[in-house]
């Protein structure tokens, strides 16, 4: 009907922003917090003991929209032991030119070793620099870690660190070890849930 006047309320919206108070930050001097959830960089995450908790599953690399995360795993030995189990990833890069951040890799790794960090000023001037490696991505070594390779410290078996991820506490004080015996042996819980 009256499609002559659509303009004019479109320029109506542009004079009401133009009276508001702009809200400016001093960026990069001023830095506001981002929400404790907010999907920045990945970081690779390790065990206690220093063992890498990447198992090179490569399932984030199928899970990647973009196609932007390439890993190799290889096996471990006794005598260079990098993650608990048999595998670590070898290889690890992430091509910050094509992640669109979304998250999808976090979910699909199975052992939590991929996170994502609050840092985001992730812009260079170098291509090459923007693809990040393993060696980027590894979680820094905190107080009582051993740099890797080294043997297993946390349990004898992978299940030992996993047990240890669930629980949150030592390795194996989940569940009483008659628990544990009979999970391994297939029986029925003392709940009658079979584990």
């Amino acid at each position: 009907m009256l499609d002559f006047l659509d303009p004019i309320k479109g320029f109506g919206v542009t004079f009401h922003q133009m009276f508001k108070k702009v809200d400016t930050v001093e960026y990069p001097e001023v830095m506001r917090p981002t929400a404790p959830r907010f999907h920045g960089r990945h970081q690779l995450n390790r065990w206690p003991d220093g063992l890498e908790k990447c198992i090179g599953c490569e399932l984030c690399a199928w899970a990647c929209p973009a196609d932007a995360i390439y890993v190799e795993g290889a096996d471990n030995t006794d005598a260079e032991r990098y993650a608990p189990g048999e595998r670590y990833g070898s290889v690890y890069q992430i091509n910050y030119l094509r992640c669109i951040l979304c998250g999808l890799c976090i979910e699909a790794c199975p052992t939590r070793a991929l996170t994502m960090t609050n840092e985001y000023e992730l812009a260079d001037t170098n291509r090459e620099s923007l693809i990040w490696t393993k060696e980027q991505l590894l979680a820094p070594l905190q107080a009582g870690m051993e740099p890797p390779p080294h043997p297993m410290r946390l349990g004898e078996t992978e299940r030992d660190y996993y047990l240890l991820g669930r629980t949150g506490g030592p390795a194996g004080t989940g569940r009483p070890a008659e628990a544990a015996e009979a999970a391994d042996a297939g029986e029925a819980q003392p709940n009658g849930h079979q584990q």
